[in-house]
């Protein structure tokens, strides 16, 4: 199921531009950059409000990331950014040792 459009289109909510960069030094461009990881791991999450989405991805400065994100109006939408914990890094890595088709 493909849950992205491609290309990549961006919306950054005012509340949330600063907030990832103040609080876990994740830039803008980082979190566009994650997208863009050809063996980035995306999950479905539940909530109560919308669809939301986990991603796990790696820059091109080998910086690993966990984001939340949701889909709006074809739009991906970051609500939270940071790096990925030991658990989080052994789950991407294990998943990309085997190529994929």
């Amino acid at each position: 199921m493909r849950i992205i459009p491609e290309p990549y289109h961006f919306e950054w909510d005012e509340g949330n531009r600063e907030k990832n960069l103040i609080k876990h030094h994740v830039t803008l461009e980082e979190c566009e950059e994650a997208f863009y990881d050809s063996h980035k791991r995306i999950f479905s999450t539940p909530s109560d409000s919308e669809e939301r989405f986990l991603l796990l991805a790696k820059t091109s400065n080998e910086r690993f990331l966990f984001l939340v994100f949701t889909m709006r109006k074809q739009k991906i939408r970051v609500i939270s950014a940071r790096d990925l914990n030991k658990k989080e890094r052994g789950l991407y890595e294990k998943d990309n040792q085997t190529p994929q088709i």
